[in-house]
């Protein structure tokens, strides 16, 4: 399980203006804010409601943004500059992947350290969709879903003794026990060239939280033609 929320692209006007700047061809720029733009031509990457605005990029800077991202890491640095906020919960197996992306990303996670004890556990704090619940396990007793939910029940039972008690032997029993099918929301920030990076890496990758939730949630951005590398608007 992968969820995406608050999802925020921002950026698009300094990239632009910063990949025109080594050949100072800002007059060629044909992008910007409008209230009625052409529909043909354009893509529209962020809007003001409040004021009946689009902004939208125009065809000779996608010309040069396809131009500049063709050409490798190197040329696109304004790939860097379009900066995405979002909120992902997900399990802590799929985290322990994310975090070898270390440069060009930061995140600010909900601590189960701190905040463990807050609430009753439940299976739907939990990734357990692939989990089997109608066989049993050769040599085992009860089948995975059911030792999922035994499991949950002993989380449960050692969190009302820690709070009835606060001795932190019961509140290691909870961190111990708890599974890395635990789901964690975090709120990360990462660019359009990390991005890429990841999709590369990532697009077939076994984890249905990286082949399915995290490459729809790509393509779902605006311009994500830049990460994938597909024709620009086409």
């Amino acid at each position: 399980m992968i969820k995406f929320e608050n999802t925020e692209v921002l950026g698009w006007e300094s990239a632009i203006r910063g990949m025109r700047n080594p050949m100072n061809s800002w007059e060629k720029s044909d992008s910007g804010w409008s209230p009625d733009w052409p529909r043909d031509n354009y893509i529209f990457v962020d809007e003001d409601t409040d004021n009946y605005l689009e902004l939208a990029i125009g065809p000779n800077d996608q010309k040069l943004m396809t131009a500049l991202r063709n050409a490798g890491t190197d040329h696109r640095k304004f790939m860097r500059m379009i900066t995405v906020y979002v909120d992902i919960t997900a399990p802590l197996y799929w985290w322990k992947e994310f975090d070898t992306y270390k440069v060009g990303t930061v995140a600010n996670s909900c601590s189960t350290m701190h905040k463990i004890a807050d609430k009753e556990f439940t299976l739907e704090d939990f990734s357990c969709e692939h989990l089997i619940s109608d066989e049993a396990i050769p040599c085992r007793v009860y089948s995975a879903k059911s030792m999922m939910e035994a499991t949950v029940n002993n989380l449960n039972t050692f969190r009302k003794l820690y709070l009835e008690t606060q001795d932190k032997k019961y509140w290691w029993q909870m961190i111990q026990l708890l599974p890395s099918s635990y789901n964690q929301r975090r709120t990360v920030m990462l660019n359009y060239e990390v991005i890429a990076n990841i999709y590369k890496s990532r697009k077939n990758h076994k984890l249905d939280e990286w082949s399915f939730g995290f490459i729809e949630w790509i393509l779902s951005l605006p311009y994500s033609e830049l990460i994938t590398g597909g024709t620009i608007n086409g």
